[in-house]
């Protein structure tokens, strides 16, 4: 009996021993180079050479950083993470009918992404394609040549209850056909999303650059809409609630469309020179 609770307490000592040893593998900050290798521990000094090989090796509510130009691969994120590529050139090329960052984390864990070039090929799915999470941040990035019918730069479309900020980030040349685009948020069930885009230059994509639906709360300010091939701005489904200020929305197939909910503007806007201009829900919006 003693030897069997001896061997008992060595095989729990064991299991402490290896779970500890686990999460210390995971460090709050790892890096990926050009030139690195994803048998490395992603340390300044060893970096990994993929976002996907430095995600395994970053903890919860960490952050990857680039240490100089590379092309650092599609990933697919499923918990609370960063990755900030601010100061170097930290690319992802897309493969044929796929997604380069796919967001699928837990309800309450958001993802940040900054200093991204994000490039499809003409035959990459999305360039950043959200499921789930609390949230997803996306600044200082280009996402761009995502090609396929159904391709989209930004594909928001949450199960739950979830935010989505772009800032200073240029979406252009995505989808192929009338249902691809630039920025698509359409939460799927019953998702609830809330959106803020500022200072994005949605341009140059095939259906609508950016198409709203559903459950739908979003804020467009200082930005550009255009020379989208079908729609600059529209809501499709649902009950949306859009509303648009300091934005130029020029040279679309149409500029402003709205076939559900209301795109409301703060009338210093923008909206000429569309082969159709549309028209924003309602008058104008009073600014306080």
């Amino acid at each position: 009996m003693r030897i069997r609770n001896l061997f008992a307490i060595l095989a729990a000592c064991l299991s402490l021993v290896l779970v500890a040893s686990t999460a210390s593998a995971q460090a709050t900050r790892t890096w990926v180079s050009g030139v690195g290798d994803d048998l490395n521990p992603c340390s300044r000094t060893a970096p990994c050479k993929t976002f996907a090989g430095a995600i395994s090796k970053t903890a919860t509510h960490g952050e990857i950083n680039c240490l100089d130009p590379g092309a650092f691969g599609a990933v697919t994120i499923g918990k609370a993470i960063s990755i900030v590529c601010q100061y170097t050139e930290a690319g992802a090329l897309a493969t044929l009918g796929s997604n380069d960052i796919t967001v699928n984390a837990p309800s309450g864990e958001a993802v940040y992404l900054s200093g991204l070039d994000l490039q499809g090929a003409n035959t990459g799915l999305n360039g950043v394609r959200f499921i789930a999470g609390a949230g997803l941040t996306i600044e200082n990035s280009i996402i761009r040549n995502f090609g396929a019918v159904n391709g989209q730069g930004v594909s928001f479309k949450p199960s739950g209850t979830s935010r989505l900020v772009i800032r200073n980030s240029t979406i252009v040349s995505n989808g192929s056909g009338a249902t691809g685009g630039g920025v698509l948020i359409e939460p799927t069930g019953a998702g609830v999303a809330t959106a803020t885009l500022n200072n994005v230059n949605v341009s140059n994509n095939a259906g609508a650059g950016i198409l709203i639906n559903g459950a739908s709360t979003v804020m467009i300010a200082n930005s550009t809409i255009a020379y989208n091939n079908n729609f600059g701005l529209r809501t499709a489904t649902g009950s949306p609630t859009v509303r648009v200020g300091t934005s130029v929305i020029t040279g679309n197939g149409t500029g402003v469309s709205v076939a559900a909910g209301t795109i409301e503007s703060y009338c210093t806007n923008q909206l000429n020179g569309n082969s159709g201009d549309g028209a924003f829900f309602g008058s104008c919006l009073a600014l306080k």
